[in-house]
């Protein structure tokens, strides 16, 4: 080499190329799971009639929730129309879509009989809360590829190519109506989601009118929270400035509100029903509950410590928030809290069994439930298939535009 040539690096790939390898093991995990589940049916998860809702319900209230973002920037831009925020747009209707996909992965393989999934579209059930989900969450989901499509469009796959082009540009002018049926569509599923649990009054430890807007609030903070991380990790990565310091601070602030809002209630809610209340019911379902299960520790100590109190605290703390490793750090651990939470929603009602409830003896503390090495298969799977399309919707599509562009 000639002196003072200065020698041109290649990029080193091995990074990308061991995160592909990773996904590919997971995904090839997950699709034996999922061979296995619809062979064999449900007999090779540990789900039973007692707990027949475990850790993939759990994937599906969490993915839904952490796609929360893509109605609430899709709001916030074209319905109130603060222009500041349209950079992440994009960026959180993509992830909103890659939530509920996920979602509906986790669905197919819960419900048994993925063959029947049209039923709820033809028998309809006007007095269940779930026919009420299945049928906003069809919508949404439709909302969500009208939104995405415009933008899978202008990527470059498709240049030179006018007319899919002028599709995209004509589905682009309905973005605000569908904002406007998003927004109500998804306030209304989000809700419907807590009032699934919260309408149950045999269920002591569920039986709750908060519960719907405690949904709705974890879901905004997490959505919200959820977009910020993939901003800032893409940021990182790729070495260059996808917002400004202006915009990271308002979109950390909202998060932050979204917690706040969300822990008041949340306070509130713990203290009806039980500090103050000693409703015999719940009384006893929280200390069976606490007799055999960490519930009372991840309570307090992953949602409400480390889920709300910790990322406030960063969030809203100026010199704190420009650490961009402690502003990763305050996204991450929201995250962690809503899944927490929706894992402590859904079974600390159903390993707690009513003692009216037919086959319980009176000395049932609670019923074991750990997910079965099928059951984390599927799920890890489902969680591949997330990072995967992600990985690639980073790489390929115009996500990222700059304000006014």
């Amino acid at each position: 080499m000639a002196a003072g040539q200065v020698a041109m690096q290649k990029p080193n790939r091995w990074p990308m190329r061991l995160w592909y390898l990773t996904l590919g093991v997971m995904l090839l995990v997950g699709a034996y799971g999922m061979f296995q589940t619809l062979w064999f049916g449900l007999s090779v998860t540990n789900l039973t009639d007692q707990v027949p809702w475990g850790l993939w319900i759990t994937l599906d209230l969490s993915a839904i929730a952490l796609g929360a973002g893509a109605f609430t920037f899709s709001a916030v831009v074209y319905l109130f129309r603060l222009k500041r925020f349209e950079p992440v747009a994009r960026v959180a209707v993509f992830v909103g879509f890659l939530g509920y996909s996920s979602a509906m992965l986790a669905l197919a393989m819960d419900i048994g009989r993925p063959d029947r999934f049209y039923h709820p579209l033809i028998y309809w059930n006007v007095h269940s809360v779930l026919w009420e989900i299945t049928l906003c969450v069809i919508l949404y989901s439709t909302v969500l590829i009208i939104e995405f499509v415009p933008i899978v469009l202008e990527s470059r796959f498709f240049d030179g190519r006018y007319r899919a082009r002028a599709f995209g540009h004509m589905l682009h002018k309905l973005t605000p109506v569908m904002a406007a049926i998003g927004l109500g569509l998804s306030l209304l599923h989000q809700s419907s989601l807590g009032a699934t649990y919260g309408v149950l009054s045999g269920r002591e430890i569920w039986f709750k009118p908060s519960m719907p807007v405690l949904f709705i609030l974890s879901a905004i903070a997490g959505g919200v929270s959820l977009t910020l991380l993939v901003t800032l990790v893409v940021s990182k990565l790729s070495g260059r400035e996808l917002i400004d310091k202006f915009l990271r601070r308002d979109i950390a602030r909202l998060a932050a509100f979204a917690l706040l809002a969300y822990l008041y209630l949340k306070m509130w809610d713990w203290a009806a029903t039980s500090y103050y209340s000693h409703a015999p019911g719940t009384a006893d379902a929280l200390l069976r509950l606490q007799a055999t299960t960490p519930y009372t520790q991840s309570f307090w100590i992953i949602e409400v410590f480390l889920g709300i109190l910790v990322p406030v605290v960063i969030l809203l703390n100026r010199p704190l928030r420009r650490q961009t490793g402690l502003l990763i750090l305050a996204l991450v651990l929201v995250i962690v809290g809503v899944v927490v939470n929706r894992w402590n929603v859904t079974l600390s009602g159903l390993t707690v069994p009513p003692q009216w409830s037919p086959g319980v003896l009176g000395n049932v503390v609670a019923t074991p439930y750990f997910p079965s090495i099928i059951e984390v298969c599927v799920a890890l799977g489902i969680l591949a298939y997330a990072l995967l399309a992600l990985t690639l919707g980073l790489k390929y599509l115009p996500l990222f535009k700059k304000s006014g562009e």
